[in-house]
């Protein structure tokens, strides 16, 4: 047998005393673990814990697995939405298949655990709109998927939002440039999926009665195709217009989710002519900007959340002290004084049931809710108490990402 993979090498050295010889189904039930939250493959997929990270398992074809190593590794590298690609083993006995070894995308949800989970009941239209963010993304990088699908697509929650991520790379095709007849037949393979996902849950009364299955599909060309010639198209207008019209599509492409790579602005008998060039990882502004701040790893949306909050903070440190409080100050801070206490009073049996940002975000949430019934700001740790009481418990325990459980055991 041989193993390929990509640094940092303590993640592979954990996993090498697995029975790879044996083929996926035979092995002990003691070595894997459970993700309630997992979706439906056409492989056989194991999911194990190393030392409290857990890493997913897929038995496939070598030329495949050889594909998919090296096309998740592109997109990881380049930023893009997907799952991290560890490695894969090769050449197991008995002309047994590949096997490519990914990380677990922590507080991921399949589409079916969305829908029939006790938290269920999410918006078709929500996910669709979140897939399809996804799908601009790859096609602006030159990725053709080939199976797109509810089925292929993780989602996470982002400050009360969802983020999609690619998690089968199979079909993938990489170019410099997609034709409009390669996007246009990716979306109607994509929307032929889709139909045939939510009929599926449709028919496990898991999908709710007024959502029409094949309506919501036609529907996603239509989104894609809004979705594709808001963030490239150019746009002309008056010289005099140049420096708001600029500010304002800079500004939309960031609502909907998109960072800027380079505008060109050029001059002609028309007016002055705006390209932009939208960048295909995922955006990252907030992030960094609280990463500077504070040291914090969160999303994009969770981090613009958790960024006014630092700011509200600061105006509450100035206002109290009479005095300017640099940003850097006011960030840690906050991180010592306002985020770490709420997430340290989180009870421990209910830990892992959200990404640690979310959990921060409900409770800005339920402050808000609490204060407006009350007439007055309730503060942040009472919001916390009652949040953790009243609010945290209904998530469902099945939920508990699957390395908190690991710790646990």
């Amino acid at each position: 047998m041989r193993y390929l993979f990509r640094p940092p090498a303590d993640d592979a050295a954990g996993l090498l005393a697995l029975p790879w010889h044996q083929p996926l189904e035979e092995w002990d039930q003691s070595l894997l673990l459970d993700v309630p939250s997992r979706g439906i493959s056409r492989h056989v997929v194991r999911f194990v814990a190393v030392e409290d990270r857990v890493y997913a398992l897929k038995e496939i074809d070598e030329r495949l697995a050889r594909h998919e190593y090296a096309l998740l590794a592109q997109f990881e590298a380049e930023g893009l939405p997907t799952v991290s690609v560890l490695g894969i083993c090769v050449d197991r006995p008995d002309d047994q298949a590949a096997i490519l070894v990914t990380r677990y995308l922590e507080y991921s949800m399949s589409y079916r655990w969305l829908f029939s989970g006790p938290r269920g009941g999410r918006s078709a239209d929500q996910l669709l709109d979140t897939m399809v963010v996804l799908l601009v993304r790859l096609h602006l990088a030159g990725i053709f998927w080939g199976d797109c699908s509810l089925s292929n697509t993780l989602f996470r929650l982002d400050a009360g939002t969802f983020a999609a991520y690619l998690v089968d790379a199979e079909t993938v095709e990489r170019h410099p440039r997609l034709s409009p007849g390669q996007r246009r037949y990716d979306v109607d393979l994509a929307c032929e999926r889709v139909g045939a996902e939510l009929l599926d849950l449709q028919f496990g009364g898991l999908l709710p009665e007024d959502v029409d299955p094949i309506e919501v599909a036609e529907g996603l060309p239509r989104r894609y195709e809004s979705l594709w010639e808001e963030v490239t198209r150019e746009e002309v207008f008056r010289t005099d217009e140049q420096r708001y019209r600029v500010a304002e599509r800079l500004q939309r492409l960031n609502e909907l989710g998109f960072d800027v790579g380079e505008v060109e602005l050029r001059t002609t008998e028309e007016g002055t002519r705006l390209r932009v060039e939208t960048r295909v990882a995922e955006p990252g502004h907030n992030r960094r900007e609280l990463f500077r701040l504070t040291g914090l790893e969160v999303r994009e949306r969770q981090a613009q959340r958790l960024l006014n909050d630092v700011r509200a903070f600061r105006a509450y440190l100035e206002q109290k002290s009479g005095q300017p409080v640099p940003e850097t100050i006011a960030g840690h801070r906050w991180l010592a004084e306002v985020y770490q206490p709420v997430l340290d009073a989180v009870p421990e049996e209910l830990r892992g049931r959200l990404e640690p940002a979310e959990v921060f975000h409900e409770v800005l949430e339920h402050r808000w809710f609490l204060s407006e019934k009350a007439g007055r700001d309730v503060g942040t740790t009472k919001a916390a108490r009652s949040y953790f009481t009243n609010v945290l418990p209904g998530t469902p325990q099945e939920l508990t990402t699957p390395s908190v459980i690991a710790g646990r055991g």
